[in-house]
Order: C-alpha cells, then structure tokens, then sequence
C-alpha cells in the first residue's frame, strides 16, 4: 500500500508539474509585441500585418498635428513597458528623443518609417506596409510567416481599394474640377484626379494678400471646392471659399481623424466621398 501511494503521488506530480510548464509555455507564446505608434497612419498598418502578435498603443491622436504634440506621463509609461517604437519619421516628430530618454527602456527598439509621401495614397500606403513588415520581422522574427501573409493580404486590399476609388472618381469626371487646397492634401488630391490650381499652409500662412491671391485665382479658374486639412484648421479656406463662391470641405491626413474611419480603409473611403459630395 505504501508503494502504491508513493507511486499515486509521484503521478499527480508530473502531472502538476505538466500543467505548470504548460502554462507557462503557453503564456509566452502567446506574449504579444508591444508596439508604440507615432501616429494612427503606423498604427493600422502594424495592427493589420501585426493582428494578434501585436498590442498597440498609439502616441499622437488622430485629429491633432503630429507637429503640435505634447507627451502626457502615461505615454512615457507605456513607452518603459514596449518592445517597439514605430514612427512615421515626419519632421514634427521632435518629441521623440526626449521621450525615448525619459521612457529609460533598455529593451525598446526604435525605428522610424521615413516612407516619403503621403500615407493616405495608397502607393504609398503599400510601401509602408513594406517597411512595417521588414520592422515587425526584424523584431518579433519567430512570427515572420504570419506576418509576412497578412501583408500580402493588405496588400492586396490596398490594391483593390485603389482600383475601386478610382473608377468612382473617373466616373464623376473629377479631372475637369479645380480646387484649392491645403499643401498638407494636394499631393491626395491629385492622386484623386482633381485640378489643384492653388495651395495654402495653414490658417495662420492667409495674410490678406494670400487670400486675395487665391481669390483672384478661384474666380479666374473656376474653383469648385476649397479643401482643408484637418489636422491643421478646419476653417482655414472657408473665407476664401465664401468669396469665390464653392464649397469648402475638410480631408483627414489620418485614419480616426472622423468618426468610425479607424483604418486606413474607412478613412480614404471617407475622404473621396466627401469629395463627391463636395462636388454635387
């Protein structure tokens, strides 16, 4: 009886002893990157080709400029706990390196993105996803495959998104339209095919000579819209708008800049269609 008992408790041993290695085995495997985002553009491309590897936490919100960001302590704090920091490269950017120092994180990996262009475009949307996946598999390489078929995936979607706004723009015949625009949205909006006849900074760039400058030029072409850029001032062009007599209509330069557009997807979705409807 005695060695019966003894065997009995060495059985319920390793069996305890399975489960806890188990688990533990478990819990590491199923450890996920965490990743800080400079600005929600990075972040719904690393949540895309990341999906489950990856937890998120994102530094500027949507509807500020990256240019105008103050770092609050509990950025500082989620910056000491991640594993990545993954930025645009955009020139507003200066708070990064006094983040990273205050964060003091030894294991942090930083990186910044310095895909040029406009992300919202999708070209250029496709190429940094290129540079986020090469990002996510230089860090977190035991999950490459992974990674590397959901941004072939995205990719993909990028495509058919593009094939898809563009046959809607041609149909409008948006070609024949001039607009005047933001410098931080004219390069998008001739991607979509409109006619950018005059550019401005910001709200604060429109001295009265500027306005009457693309006064005089809204009458003399046409102009049907005045686009703004969200991020910047959403009244910037209206006065000009209102003297030449078009529409003047806000874009995002960021997914989440407008309500329940928090991809990437959604948010050029809503930013061609307040186009066309700008122009009806």
């Amino acid at each position: 009886m005695l060695t019966k008992h003894f065997i009995t408790a060495g059985i319920l041993a390793l069996i305890l002893t399975s489960v806890l290695l188990g688990g533990c085995t478990q819990s590491e495997n199923t450890a996920k990157l965490k990743v800080m985002t400079g600005t929600s553009l990075v972040t719904t491309i690393v949540e895309q080709i990341g999906g489950n590897h990856v937890e998120v936490f994102n530094l500027v919100p949507p509807s500020q400029h990256p240019g105008n960001f103050d770092v609050k302590p509990s950025d500082i704090q989620n910056l000491a706990a991640a594993k990545l920091l993954l930025t645009q490269g955009l020139p507003g950017e200066t708070y990064i390196d006094s983040l990273v120092t205050s964060a003091n994180n030894p294991n942090l990996t930083v990186v910044k993105a310095n895909v040029a262009g406009n992300w919202m475009i999708p070209t250029i949307q496709s190429a940094a996803a290129d540079k986020v996946l090469l990002t996510l598999m230089d860090v977190d390489p035991d999950n490459t495959t992974d990674y590397q078929a959901a941004a072939v995936k995205y990719k993909q979607a990028i495509t058919d998104k593009d094939t898809e706004l563009r046959a809607k723009l041609v149909k409008a015949n948006v070609a024949g339209i001039n607009v005047i625009a933001s410098t931080r949205q004219a390069d998008f909006l001739n991607w979509t095919g409109f006619n950018v006849v005059g550019t401005f900074d910001s709200a604060t760039s429109l001295t009265p000579q500027a306005v009457k400058d693309l006064v005089d030029i809204g009458k003399a072409k046409n102009v049907k819209l005045v686009v703004n850029n969200l991020q910047d001032s959403e009244d910037a062009g209206k006065g000009i708008a209102s003297s030449i007599g078009a529409n003047n209509i806000n874009l995002s330069n960021f997914p989440g800049g407008f309500s329940n557009t928090d991809t990437w997807a959604k948010a050029i979705d809503y930013n061609v269609n307040l186009l066309l409807n700008g122009i009806k």
